[in-house]
């Protein structure tokens, strides 16, 4: 009997779940801990980081200049390698642009309350990545100053796009999302923004503050159309989570390129954007836990819970490159199945093994408790899936490219400087964008948070009588 008692005790104390805010953090300690962030002296780490990300994003400019006035020709394109790294960063920066909204949206409808620590930030890294992403589009056109011509709009010649290209079907898809992921995140905002105008102490602040919040005061039918609107925005941004990559992978799938033409590519992208967005979203949040001292908020099992789902979608990625060389195998195809055996033995194998490496391997020692919980491990395994996404990006672009049905027409693709330097300004603007708005915008929903206090139960303090009662 007592033996049995033992373990269901230690079964309920395994289950039992840690406090979501950690501290003993109450309502107004919640607000001047966020608040603090903005209202308080600039962190010295964070000049650090913001001078290295100015740096690349001008590095970005420089690159994008000299494009402008060269032309494509300063990239390593050839023939038949006409899609190279600006395709590449393209869809590998939509992809980081995904764990936002399933974070916030899909994470919302399911009513799990974790995910209040983190969605603030994962949304607005949503926003950056998807601007970032929209760069490549349109100076790999070429001719960046009839860009234009890829929105529908009227004009005397009556020339409109071609709605057959995929290029346009990116347009639609990725605009469409951005102005979602936009509106969800900006009316998440809205009464944090009201709580930094009523703290606000300078007029210019108060001023700012007041007309972003849009009028807001805490109102019983302001907090009814809030939830409202928040519940319906949530429920537009959900399925465009899984339209979005499923769009851009389309614009491989319905090529007949070998490797490309493959029924597979919808679900698998969307797996890779949702394992690569979560690697983003780990890293970003260990530093600014860090930076910004918020080991209270974003807790380790916020991290041990992010890692679990960082397991699944890579196993998931790991069983569609199984697939992929089955499928070229059972379909008799010899040009598919050369594709295939190219990837993994040919020119470019090195490649093609860093990804799976990364995205397969190293993310199977979550299935570990301590690696799950350990800061230094999963920072440097959310690098490596960030690393091993960009690769698998890489790999199916220009394997396939490189050796199409032609062998007079193969060509080994190599970038050039301008290839890497521009991809790496990308990485500055990411993170300029980001860290201003950790500086000047509530990282952390504060009015989510204190919804998850145990004294946010109005029979919070009743039920806590009752059990003391029950017990005496």
């Amino acid at each position: 009997m007592s033996v049995n008692t033992t373990t269901t005790k230690t079964a309920a104390a395994v289950l039992e779940e840690a406090p979501l805010v950690q501290g003993g953090l109450t309502f107004s300690g919640i607000t001047e801990k966020i608040s603090g962030v903005v209202e308080t002296k600039t962190p010295q780490l964070w000049w650090i980081l913001f001078g290295m990300a100015l740096s690349g994003t001008l590095i970005l400019v420089g690159s994008i200049g000299w494009l402008v006035y060269e032309g494509t020709g300063i990239w390593g394109l050839n023939n038949p390698v006409g899609w190279g790294w600006a395709i590449v960063n393209f869809v590998f920066w939509v992809g980081i642009g995904h764990a936002g909204t399933l974070i916030s949206a899909i994470l919302f409808l399911l009513r799990q309350r974790w995910r209040t620590a983190i969605n603030r930030f994962a949304e607005a890294m949503t926003i950056v990545a998807v601007i970032c992403a929209g760069i490549f589009p349109a100076i790999h056109v070429g001719r960046i100053w009839i860009a234009y011509y890829m929105f529908p709009l009227p004009n005397s010649m009556e020339m409109w796009p071609n709605f057959r290209s995929p290029l346009l079907w990116d347009v639609f898809a990725v605009g469409t999302y951005f102005t979602v992921s936009f509106l969800f995140w900006f009316v998440g905002l809205v009464p944090d923004l009201a709580t930094f105008r009523d703290r606000a102490k300078t007029k210019l602040r108060r001023m700012v503050f007041g007309i972003l919040s849009l009028g807001w005061n805490n109102g019983n039918r302001q907090w009814r159309h809030y939830e409202l609107a928040y519940l319906m925005l949530a429920g537009l941004a959900t399925p465009l989570v899984l339209s979005v990559h499923s769009v851009v992978s389309t614009d491989f799938a319905t090529s007949l390129i070998p490797g490309w033409h493959t029924t597979i590519f919808p679900p698998y992208f969307v797996a890779g954007a949702i394992f690569s967005g979560f690697g983003m979203v780990l890293t970003l949040a260990i530093i600014a836990r860090k930076v910004f001292s918020l080991q209270n908020l974003i807790t380790i099992d916020h991290f041990e819970k992010m890692n679990k789902i960082i397991l699944v979608t890579g196993s998931m990625v790991g069983y569609a490159y199984i697939m992929e060389f089955f499928i070229a195998w059972y379909s008799g195809n010899i040009y598919e199945v050369f594709a295939f055996v190219n990837r993994g033995f040919g020119n470019y194998a090195w490649a093609y093994w860093i990804m799976f490496l990364c995205n397969v391997i190293t993310p199977q020692l979550f299935w570990f408790r301590k690696f799950r919980r350990s800061i230094p491990i999963m920072f440097t395994l959310s690098i490596f899936v960030n690393i091993g996404m960009w690769f698998e990006r890489f790999v199916i672009t220009v394997t396939s490219l490189s050796r199409d049905f032609l062998p007079s027409s193969w060509d080994y693709y190599s970038p050039t400087t301008w290839d890497v330097l521009t991809f790496v300004g990308s990485f500055g603007l990411f993170f300029t964008l980001f860290l201003l708005f950790l500086r000047f915008l509530p990282l952390i929903s504060m009015s989510e948070v204190k919804a998850v206090l145990p004294e946010a139960d109005p029979h919070h303090h009743a039920g806590h009588g009752e059990q003391q009662g029950g017990a005496a």
